[in-house]
């Protein structure tokens, strides 16, 4: 291909719908620790957001870096405990990848996720070998819906943020996408195409993304 860009995607609810797990998890860990978290909260609260972000939401106030990390790993290994029996990609995405590969569109992961759950779904899905880089939540100061994530990602594949596609599914990652300067493709695992109607383009599929309408974006 001629036209150099390259695609970041972020993980949660893009490369694999865990987000149902996800909300289990905070639901069975706001239990334990006496506090109250309506199930409609969760998206709110929640999604696409750091996990220290998410503790200060639910709990009220503010952690040390090391509470933080404490209570974070505590939810995640119930999450990791809940999907681990039928973890798999969302459908399409390994076709969709592998196209990209095929084409020589060099691909990244930004998540807010903790390395341990991107270590424990890049190993289950077998996918890790598609991206040159995967950025964590370890490797940024602000979560999304700041954009640094997204900039470090750009910076580290050698593409200036203006020739970058974002793959989300969440609001905040789709704000993140935006104010680095990319263009943003959200997928409606999480929320509804009217909820991400600020983006370039919504899809409910992989199956609806071609070479030519990634090309076409930049027109």
């Amino acid at each position: 291909m001629n036209e150099k860009f390259a695609v970041i995607f972020d993980m949660d609810g893009v490369i694999i719908d865990s987000n149902p797990y996800h909300k289990e998890a905070w639901l069975q860990f706001a239990e334990k620790h006496n506090i109250e978290l309506k199930e409609e909260e969760v998206g709110e609260k929640i999604f696409g957001k750091t996990n220290t972000t998410a503790l200060r939401d639910v709990f009220g106030k503010e952690f040390s870096p090391e509470e933080n990390m404490k209570l974070g790993e505590e939810k995640e290994a119930i999450y990791r405990e809940l999907h681990e029996k039928d973890l798999v990609p969302i459908p399409g995405v390994r076709q969709y990848l592998e196209r990209l590969k095929q084409n020589g569109i060099p691909m990244a992961v930004a998540t807010n996720a903790p390395v341990s759950n991107v270590d424990f779904i890049m190993e289950r899905t077998g996918l890790r070998h598609y991206f040159e880089v995967v950025i964590d939540s370890s490797s940024v100061k602000n979560g999304k819906p700041d954009p640094e994530i997204y900039l470090k990602s750009a910076e580290k594949l050698g593409m200036p943020p203006a020739r970058c596609i974002v793959m989300e599914d969440s609001v905040p990652g789709a704000e993140a996408g935006l104010r680095a300067g990319m263009k943003v493709i959200a997928i409606t695992t999480t929320h509804s195409k009217e909820e991400l109607s600020q983006t370039h383009l919504v899809i409910e599929a992989y199956e609806e993304l071609s070479l030519e309408k990634l090309v076409s974006l930049f027109h």
